[in-house]
């Protein structure tokens, strides 16, 4: 094949081209206007939240939420080691202390147990915890029926990452309504794009607000410009929210369609010995990315191989993130391990599974596949 197959490339079509062109022929192009007010509410809806507020980044919806909690210096925000980076840094940016916490082998999401046993001994030594931040790990919801509870009893907010997770659920309860908050993220590879951007979304209308307000410079309600607070350059564009709501109105069509291409790779990585979907029993994961996991030993090859396979055909793959006690940035910081994120950065590789994949591509990807394992594409 001539064109190269990404990860997750945008799925855009005409309805997204005749929301842009109505907000652009509105005049409403700066970061205020009906669209953005309309994504918002919609957004919330879907989420089953109270309220929203819509940025220019799932990185700046972390730090408002971040902030909004009471995350600063001198105090602690727990994160999973296997994220993307953004999470990390957007407890830097507040000046709190990121300590990372190993994650469950089944779908690569924070271990609860670990969580649990942490913030008893932060409890005990006087230590402030100012926020959890789960991430729902390539669209698969953490295990929040355990993981509310130990947060509750300590005293400790929830700050969902569910950048990776809109249209995914849990028990029957949307990704993104667990914690006190919620961060979505719209960047370009996500399930559904305004190009570049986020949302903040809670049932708290106060916290909602206050973020609202820092992310307009922190400008006071005054005829002039008037801050007594610093704030941030952080509001989504009003043609992008345009782009969103087109998105929106086929998230479930392309959640279905990612969720098909995972039944497929499924089937033909069933009769492979030592290769597992990470998050497999999961039947609420939007499936943003599907994952494989390797155990070398009863494969008889390694991730790495099939990625250098794939490459060469020009079909896009990745590993899974590399754990944030492994990077540089965050040498040194506290980590609670037990060696599994680093095992599924060894052994996990991510697959095409953009809902925009036609099936040429898809029967392409899956018959290069089955060449490397020597089985029936």
């Amino acid at each position: 094949m001539n064109t190269r197959i990404y990860l997750s490339a945008p799925d855009i079509g005409p309805l997204e081209e005749s929301y842009l062109l109505r907000a652009l022929r509105s005049g409403w192009v700066a970061p205020v206007g009906p669209e953005i007010d309309g994504f918002e509410r919609e957004v919330a809806d879907r989420v089953g939240v109270a309220g929203a507020v819509a940025l220019s980044s799932g990185t700046a919806a972390l730090h408002l939420g971040l902030l909004a909690l009471g995350a600063g210096p001198g105090t602690v925000v727990v994160v999973p080691t296997l994220t993307f980076v953004a999470t990390a840094n957007a407890v830097r940016y507040t000046g709190a202390e990121p300590v990372f916490v190993d994650c469950d082998p089944a779908d690569g999401n924070i271990d609860v147990d670990l969580l649990a046993a942490l913030l008893k001994e932060f409890e005990a030594v006087g230590r402030r915890v100012s926020a959890v931040v789960p991430v729902d790990l390539f669209g698969s919801c953490a295990d929040y029926a355990r993981l509310l509870p130990v947060c509750e009893a300590a005293g400790v907010p929830v700050l969902e990452d569910a950048a990776e997770a809109l249209g995914a659920t849990r028990g029957g309860q949307p990704a993104g309504s667990f914690g006190h908050a919620g961060v979505l993220s719209f960047n370009g590879n996500k399930i559904i794009t305004t190009s570049g951007g986020g949302m903040l979304v809670s049932d708290d209308l106060a916290l909602v607000e206050r973020c609202r307000y820092l992310s307009t410079q922190a400008r006071q309600p005054l005829p002039h410009y008037e801050h007594t607070e610093t704030g941030y350059n952080y509001r989504l564009s009003n043609l992008l929210a345009a782009l969103g709501r087109a998105q929106l109105r086929r998230l479930d069509l392309m959640v279905d369609r990612r969720r098909e291409l995972r039944r497929r790779y499924a089937t033909l990585f069933g009769a492979v010995p030592g290769v597992r979907l990470l998050g497999e029993q999961d039947p609420g994961a939007n499936n943003w990315l599907t994952c494989i996991v390797v155990d070398p030993a009863r494969a008889g090859w390694q991730a790495a191989e099939l990625a250098t396979h794939l490459a060469a055909a020009q079909i896009e793959t990745r590993p899974v993130w590399k754990p944030m006690h492994l990077q540089p940035a965050f040498a040194g910081r506290r980590s609670i391990l037990t060696g599994v994120a680093e095992r599924l950065f060894d052994t996990g590789l991510a697959l095409p599974s953009g809902s925009g994949l036609t099936e040429s591509e898809i029967e392409y990807v899956l018959r290069t596949t089955a060449d490397f394992l020597g089985v029936p594409g």
